[in-house]
């Protein structure tokens, strides 16, 4: 929950990318708030107040994971609208003649785009989602401690530039400076 905060502020992508984590963090634990409390609040060492506050986030996102059907998998609709949002933002950056290194940066990685799409079954979702699911995807391999090949980790390297590129857009849209960039399209 803190690290989300802070994210959620600093970085949308790494924000969506730990979000992401958690959910499965939680289906690990089986959604039982027992489990997650031995192995991921209690080893923080926290005062009792933010330990409460870190408890009752996780029982707020397994009750949601429950409600909207996504305990085996899938994403939290919370998490599904920072993808709406960036998605939204991406055409609009897209479509901007004043921003053309944006599109310059989004056709150099399309092609790793549509690789990703082929391969895998998620065609019907949008093209800034199967980036995150590369980046997430070859996190996870890492985390395991298997082998990433060098294509996969060079076309990762060019989709993780690409999402921090569209982060950095989203913040200076939070903080307002991309609206008089935007504005007169």
């Amino acid at each position: 929950m803190f690290i989300a905060k802070q994210l959620k502020e600093s970085n949308i992508a790494e924000y969506l990318l730990y979000m992401w984590q958690v959910e499965d963090l939680i289906r690990a634990n089986g959604l039982d708030i027992e489990r997650i409390k031995d192995s991921i609040i209690r080893p923080y060492e926290l005062d009792e107040e933010r330990k409460r506050e870190l408890t009752q986030w996780y029982e707020d996102l397994i009750d949601m994971m429950r409600r909207e059907g996504v305990a085996q998998s899938g994403h939290l609709q919370i998490n599904k609208n920072i993808i709406i949002l960036l998605t939204d933002l991406h055409l609009r950056l897209l479509r901007s003649p004043k921003i053309p290194t944006y599109g310059a940066n989004y056709y150099h990685v399309l092609p790793y785009i549509v690789e990703i799409r082929a391969r895998g079954d998620r065609r019907d979702v949008p093209e800034i989602e199967n980036c995150f699911d590369a980046l997430y995807g070859v996190m996870l391999l890492k985390l395991q401690k298997r082998e990433v090949s060098r294509e996969t980790a060079a076309a990762v390297a060019e989709i993780s530039r690409f999402i921090a590129l569209l982060a950095a857009y989203y913040k200076k849209e939070k903080n307002g400076e991309l609206d008089e960039l935007l504005a007169d399209e």
